[in-house]
């Protein structure tokens, strides 16, 4: 069966939600992921970033998060080294979610490569990405899509997160950051 990836709006933040947490209480650990609230969703949806959705017989089966921290502090740019004056072109691949029905089809590699391509298209310089040191998964499709590790970090509670980054600009990427 197909899956059919698509850009949502507000409409779509109340399912999205319910996946999110339907999802996350059958891991073995609350620790592994960050819940979002509906104010963060819905916020995305108003400007603060892009949700995008994957439908499989009508039905979503996973959803991911293109982020624009902007200057807040919730922006780890700052932590990699991205002058303030930078920040609002640092965009983070925040949540990503697929429900146990929909794993091994590729979904997250397939959402990271269209984040990317729309980070670059929107004129972001860097992305960056946290993820649980446990999530094996996770941590190997950032590192197979070019991100590499910056820190680790208690983050979201305390929970300990990798921050994996990567510089969409080639001057970035050759070691001219800044």
């Amino acid at each position: 069966m197909e899956v059919d990836i698509r850009k949502l709006e507000r409409e779509a933040v109340p399912e999205v939600r319910a996946l999110m947490v339907d999802v996350a209480s059958r891991l073995p650990s609350r620790a592994l992921f960050a819940k979002d609230d509906e104010a963060f969703l819905y916020g995305i949806v108003e400007g603060k970033g892009e949700l995008y959705g994957a439908y499989r017989g009508g039905r979503l089966v996973a959803y991911t998060v293109l982020a624009f921290p902007g200057r807040s502090p919730k922006n780890l740019g700052r932590a990699i080294g991205v002058p303030e004056e930078e920040l609002d072109r640092v965009a983070a691949l925040d949540a990503s979610v697929v429900h146990e029905d929909a794993r091994g089809l590729g979904l997250q590699r397939r959402f990271h490569a269209l984040r990317e391509e729309r980070a670059r298209a929107l004129g972001y310089r860097l992305l960056y990405s946290t993820v649980h040191p446990d999530n094996e998964v996770s941590r190997r499709n950032l590192e197979a899509a070019g991100f590499t590790l910056q820190f680790t970090r208690p983050l979201y509670g305390g929970n300990p997160r990798h921050c994996y980054a990567k510089w969409l600009d080639a001057r970035q990427s050759d070691g001219e950051r800044g």
